[in-house]
């Protein structure tokens, strides 16, 4: 087996920048596109959703219209490797109003994707909106 190579990295980076170019662009097809068929990903607000038919559905009800008013970015935090073909990624996932002012509370994805016939597809997925400390 290869090992990971820091072109992976680089791949894991393009991912996420193409889940914030779909979303910041409310592009459903683009951002489905990026999971393996069998995925598990559990939104912000707890909805668990299982397979890429599930992910597709939901996205299409709620990401036409979300980002009205808004803009994401998401940045990488870190890249565990745990095989050279299997990685958990942590993300800071941010919100922000047309003037650059931060919106509610960041999120905090923690992706684990997996290479798949050459390509890095996000594979288990939870988001967590980060609350602030008291």
């Amino acid at each position: 087996m290869k090992h990971a190579q820091p072109m992976d990295t680089e791949e894991i980076r393009a991912v996420v920048a193409t889940v914030e170019h779909a979303q910041q662009n409310e592009l459903t097809e683009e951002f489905v596109a990026l999971f393996r068929h069998d995925a598990i990903w559990t939104t912000g607000h707890g909805r668990r959703l299982f397979g890429r038919d599930e992910i597709a559905a939901f996205t299409r009800k709620v990401l036409p219209g979300a980002m009205k008013g808004l803009s994401v970015t998401f940045e990488v935090e870190h890249v565990l490797f745990l095989r050279p073909d299997v990685a958990a990624v942590k993300v800071v996932q941010r919100y922000h109003s047309p003037d650059g002012d931060p919106v509610g509370n960041p999120g905090s994805p923690m992706w684990v994707m997996t290479r798949e016939d050459g390509r890095w597809l996000l594979t288990a997925c939870q988001n967590t909106e980060v609350l602030p400390t008291y």
